[in-house]
């Protein structure tokens, strides 16, 4: 894809009820410039797919969409074919809408665990931890946020990483515990309020001086967050504050499935590129 088809992505990801981020295409093509595959069909992009590769060994599937005009066609298995070919040799993940997973069990992928999106609004986050100390990512240095990150996510990503917690209406927050890192969060303006992702934390304390942080009368709503169901104290978070569940996927690994860290992880990044 050029990076104009790419914003065509986004909207027809919209188009799909995904509500993606304002600037998400900006921080995505810097990931990987070469990831975005499209069919065409009389010139025209008529199905797509992600195939983000990150390091040398593992790999990321999303976006993988046909326009309705060109379903049942045979575009969209051709697109996933040519994505897969490109990942060739890594460990792959991808989150799966409900309706593709069986497909993606067929072509090797195990369920990890479910992500449920739950959305809602707060009137107040009230935190109670003066053990924590909430700071502008921009104020940590970034081999230091970068080096937190790796425990949640299989690889370095340091250009997008950049960009998540610089681009135009993202607020990126770091929670300090005694001078170390315990925590981040970013919040990006989407089509419809404002999703945090990641949310990375220590403990439900911790979570909770993250949300305050980031929690602006500017911040959009509805919040939405990407929780993992496994992580049972996310789920009782988001659940106090009556947020509601709107979406789920399922995060989906060819073996072996990376280790990352699902205790303090609170809130995913993006269905699209992990």
């Amino acid at each position: 894809m050029s990076r104009a088809e790419l914003d065509l992505a986004v909207d027809w990801a919209a188009a799909e009820g995904w509500n993606p981020g304002l600037h998400d295409a900006t921080a995505f093509h810097a990931a990987d410039p070469g990831a975005f595959l499209v069919a065409r069909r009389d010139d025209e992009p008529v199905a797509c797919i992600s195939a983000t590769r990150y390091g040398e060994n593992f790999g990321f599937l999303g976006f993988y969409i046909a326009h309705p005009s060109a379903r049942g066609q045979g575009y969209g298995i051709r697109v996933w074919r040519a994505g897969m070919e490109r990942l060739a040799g890594r460990t792959l993940g991808l989150d799966g809408v409900v309706a593709q997973q069986e497909n993606y069990r067929k072509s090797g992928f195990t369920l990890a665990w479910r992500n449920v999106r739950y959305e809602g609004s707060w009137t107040d986050v009230n935190t109670h931890d003066p053990g924590i100390t909430v700071l502008d990512a921009s104020t940590i240095p970034f081999d230091a946020l970068t080096f937190f990150d790796r425990h949640f996510f299989p690889t370095a990503r340091d250009a997008f990483l950049s960009l998540w917690i610089s681009l135009p209406g993202h607020r990126a927050r770091v929670a300090l515990r005694d001078g170390e890192i315990v925590g981040f969060a970013v919040a990006r303006p989407c089509r419809r309020g404002a999703k945090i992702g990641p949310l990375y934390a220590d403990d439900t304390a911790c979570a909770l001086a993250l949300l305050g942080a980031l929690d602006t009368p500017s911040l959009q709503r509805p919040v939405i967050i990407d929780v993992p169901e496994t992580n049972k104290a996310a789920v009782k978070l988001v659940e106090s504050f009556s947020f509601t569940p709107a979406f789920e996927t399922a995060r989906m690994y060819t073996h072996p499935a990376p280790a990352i860290d699902m205790a303090r992880l609170f809130g995913i990044t993006t269905f699209e590129l992990g």
